[in-house]
């Protein structure tokens, strides 16, 4: 089970180039993705009402347990950035597939990192890079709102520029539509981040 860190927002300045996000005294790390989309199609007002039912999953987007045959050991956390899936390898040969939105043409990364940070409804503060696109982003969204695009958890990756997270914008997933960082569902994140900690191990390929 995972140690389940509360996140300290500090409005520390982020590396020029990057998205940002989540920050606390001894990380920074960008949500990448693009908020002037974000902010024309999810505004506070548009968001359902109080007892609305949310959109249903497309069947083709479905998390499901699978064969698997790759090396990696059980626990470990791969990307296959041309799938837009996420795989959890499990014993026995087989890993949980989650469907996830990921990079943009030229801005998708390969590599391999590990999860150094793992936060529940984190609040979220734009880099000089988004204000210069968005100058009305606000200065910081609480988490838990539903303008926020961390969505209900957030697994930081090692090197502080990419994460595994949850979206406020569930139409992505499926998609290549983020600025490097891995979208997921909002229940296939929750259900992810109680299944790894701090220390898995993160394979991203092509």
């Amino acid at each position: 089970m995972i140690s389940r860190r509360t996140l300290l927002v500090g409005l520390l300045g982020a590396p020029l180039g990057a998205c940002n996000s989540l920050q606390s005294p001894s990380l920074k790390t960008a949500f990448l993705g693009d908020l002037r989309e974000t902010y024309a199609r999810y505004r506070p007002e548009a968001q359902p009402g109080v007892g609305e039912t949310p959109p249903t999953r497309p069947a083709n987007l479905a998390g499901t347990v699978v064969p698997y045959n790759g090396e990696e050991l059980p626990g470990t956390i791969v990307v296959k950035t041309g799938e837009r899936r996420l795989y959890l390898v499990m014993e026995e040969g087989t890993a949980i597939r989650y469907p996830v939105g990921v990079g943009k043409t030229g801005k998708q990364w390969q590599g391999i990192a590990e999860v150094d940070g793992a936060y529940i409804r984190p609040a979220w503060a734009p880099t000089t890079d988004i204000r210069r696109d968005n100058p009305n982003v606000p200065d910081l969204i609480p988490g838990g709102a539903p303008e926020n695009p961390m969505g209900e958890r957030v697994l930081t990756l090692s090197g502080g520029e990419y994460a595994i997270h949850g979206t406020n914008r569930p139409e992505s997933i499926g998609t290549y539509a983020s600025y490097g960082c891995i979208r997921m569902f909002n229940e296939d994140v929750v259900d992810l981040f109680g299944r790894v900690q701090v220390g898995t191990k993160v394979v991203v390929t092509a």
